[in-house]
């Protein structure tokens, strides 16, 4: 019974100093002496141990950065989308949620930052463990404290941060009150602490420890926030009007910098480039599946990729010649590979998501035909972002945007393909698998991640794990009337195209049973979302920086250099079976920026970056309100040609307001914390 009443404290100690609960949560004094629990928690091995592994349990949830929408939906964005909460879409897409709407997150993340503060200052006088072990145990403590301040920050924006010892329960709430620290304050505050935290953290962990972090997870998510303190969000351009020059605090100081520093970038391609080089850059590599000239019940033999006359003539890491792009790139998120064999994992939350992680994400992807709900689905944008496996775009793509200006330069005017596979043709699109006859050429000859991550119309479910044999290795239309198209309920694509990203072949829901969806451990950071910041960062330097490694033992020179550049993406084009980009393309920087853009919405989908990236970007107001596209899902098989004209879906509104950059603090923190600002375009008051 002790040891269940010291976490329970430990809890509501956390909500009432992490200003996140109500008055009362605040008078500690009733639930358990302070000063003599902590001296029994940070005297007893156990004790000291569980109080860390709370402080993590706030990560879940809301916190996830992979999950379904039972949260904070962003993972839904302008490339996929929810259609079976419908209100809750359509508050979510038209701005229409309120000051009060999905603010788990904020005392969550609080509650959080108060559990590891608490662990940082005591467990050095736990005598229980050794010197090592403390330090290992202080700097996860400061990692999670850290990274629940990244997660406050790239929703809310700037925040506060609150003192290093705590707040003391006893004061006054004007005594308690904390003003939001500058954008700048925070993601400097946050990168030093990932570092100090680095300098302990050991480089790899076991199997059973693979959710707790590591000196490349502190290091990488350094990188993370050092790349959005970079970004237009943050560093407007010298010709950007939007500064967000009314996110101020109480006396009026902006919380945004509103003046260009390029040496931002410079640092974020350094903290990139700490990742990269740990080891000698050999700890963390792109996850790659071996050539496969056997295939078998859900797994096709390799397909030779794309004669580029370069990746293709070599092996691997240096070309393709010798993997299978489509298998690498499927494999990596279906749960095909554990964690603790993936080098290209960094930081996860293993499988600890809660009930709206991956798996009951995959289980509203799968098809009605595996008692899936079909209701998450892909936008035609998405589908179009992907290229032809030559590189090319494929023909009509966002060809519907044509009358948008700010969209002249991502439009492919040609008509799009016509017709569909036939019995006399099919054995030119081996890309589609056992089954293609009735697939539109549309979704022919893409590159090995569109197959990997779109669910097209005619796509082959594999379902090896349903009971019945008869049921398994299906081929799955949505057309109306089909079963698995159109339907007078809620469980239905919208879009008429639906997501295959994370669902391993032998995924079905049949009975309800989720044990029958394999589980997948969430991708929170990836190497290879670290090359896109690499790439990303230098693209944006004019000058050169001379900028220090994270331990201080190496000097960088930091400049936009073409073959540094070629560095953060080659391996992802390699890895995805697709040609390098062309010279031209490396060396024009606007062109490059559209391109990396592109890689990052087309390589990272459906992983919780797209939604921050466009806002990061200041480009949701042109993204995010661009009408979204799909299939003519009214059509039966009958008309299957006009099936596949886009048409604009009504169901799926769009709508952006400047507001809906930031999340909105609650009334009850205004009212609370007397110092806290509300973001612009919100309200104060109910």
């Amino acid at each position: 019974m002790k040891k269940k009443y010291i976490i329970l404290s430990a809890v509501l100690v956390g909500m009432g100093l992490g200003l996140s609960s109500c008055a009362d949560q605040l008078d500690a004094d009733r639930y358990f002496k302070d000063r003599m629990s902590l001296e029994d928690v940070f005297s007893s091995r156990d004790y000291s141990e569980e109080w860390l592994a709370n402080a993590f349990v706030h990560l879940t949830g809301s916190n996830a950065d992979v999950s379904s929408k039972g949260h904070t939906m962003y993972c839904f964005a302008d490339d996929m989308y929810f259609g079976d909460r419908d209100d809750k879409y359509k508050k979510w897409k038209n701005g229409e949620y309120d000051e009060g709407w999905e603010q788990g997150p904020w005392g969550a993340c609080y509650t959080g930052i108060r559990q590891a503060s608490i662990f940082i200052l005591n467990i050095d006088q736990n005598t229980k463990f050794t010197q090592e072990e403390r330090a290992d145990m202080k700097a996860q403590a400061r990692f999670v404290r850290a990274y629940y301040y990244w997660l406050l920050l790239r929703k809310y924006g700037p925040i506060p941060l609150l003192p290093e010892e705590g707040l003391d329960y006893t004061d006054e709430y004007a005594d308690l009150a904390c003003g939001r620290n500058t954008y700048d304050e925070c993601a400097t505050f946050i990168a030093s602490e990932m570092q100090i935290a680095a300098a302990d953290l050991p480089l790899t962990r076991g199997a059973n420890n693979i959710a707790r972090p590591t000196r490349g997870a502190a290091l990488a998510a350094r990188a993370k926030v050092l790349l959005y303190a970079a970004s237009p969000i943050n560093n407007p351009r010298p010709e950007d009007t939007e500064r967000f020059t009314d996110l101020v605090d109480r006396n009026g100081r902006n919380l945004i910098a509103q003046e260009y520093n390029e040496e931002k970038w410079a640092k974020a391609a350094a903290a990139a480039l700490d990742v990269m080089k740990l080891e000698g850059g050999t700890r963390y590599e792109l996850f790659h599946v071996a050539t496969r000239t056997q295939g078998g019940a859900g797994y096709l033999p390799t397909l030779t990729p794309y004669d580029d006359g370069d990746f293709s003539t070599k092996n691997w890491p240096e070309g393709y010649k010798d993997i299978d792009p489509y298998e690498s790139y499927r494999s990596l998120f279906n749960g095909n590979v554990s964690p603790s064999d993936n080098k290209e994992l960094i930081f996860t939350r293993g499988q600890n998501q809660s009930g709206e992680g991956i798996n009951v994400m995959v289980v509203h992807q799968l098809p009605r035909i595996a008692n899936g709900w079909n209701t998450h689905g892909l936008t035609q944008k998405q589908c179009d972002a992907y290229y032809m496996r030559d590189g090319s775009d494929c023909p009509g793509k966002d060809s519907e945007y044509s009358e948008y200006p700010a969209y002249a330069n991502h439009i492919d005017s040609r008509p799009r393909a016509e017709g569909f596979v036939t019995d006399e043709n099919k054995d030119q699109y081996p890309e589609l698998g056992e089954r293609r006859v009735g697939v539109s050429m549309q979704y022919v000859r893409r590159e090995p991640r569109f197959y990997a991550s779109v669910a097209y119309n005619g796509a082959s479910w594999y379902l090896l794990n349903e009971p019945n044999q008869n049921d398994r290795d299906k081929q799955v239309f949505y057309y109306r009337g089909g079963g698995n198209g159109y339907t007078n309920t809620m469980f239905w694509l919208r879009t008429g195209i639906g997501v295959m990203k994370f669902v391993h072949p032998d995924d079905t829901y049949r009975g309800g049973d989720l044990e029958r969806v394999r589980k997948k451990a969430e991708p929170a950071i990836r190497y290879a979302e670290i090359l896109l910041i690499y790439a990303e960062a230098l693209n944006e330097l004019d000058g050169t920086y001379n900028i220090t490694s994270w331990d201080g033992e190496t000097q960088y020179t930091i400049r936009r250099d073409i073959n540094e550049m070629k560095k953060g993406i080659r391996p992802i084009r390699c890895r995805a079976g697709m040609p390098d980009y062309t010279m031209p393309e490396y060396t024009d920087k606007e062109i490059f920026r559209e391109k990396l853009k592109r890689e990052r919405q087309i390589e990272l989908m459906g992983e919780g970056h797209r939604y921050y990236d466009i806002r990061r970007w200041k480009d949701a107001n042109v993204e995010e309100a661009l009408p979204i596209y799909g299939c003519n899902t009214l059509m039966t098989e009958k008309w299957r040609d006009l099936f596949h004209v886009p048409v604009p879906v009504p169901s799926l509104p769009t709508n952006f307001s400047r507001k809906m950059y930031f999340w909105p603090i609650s009334y009850s923190e205004l009212k609370r914390n007397v110092l806290l600002t509300q973001n612009p375009g919100w309200t104060y008051n109910d």
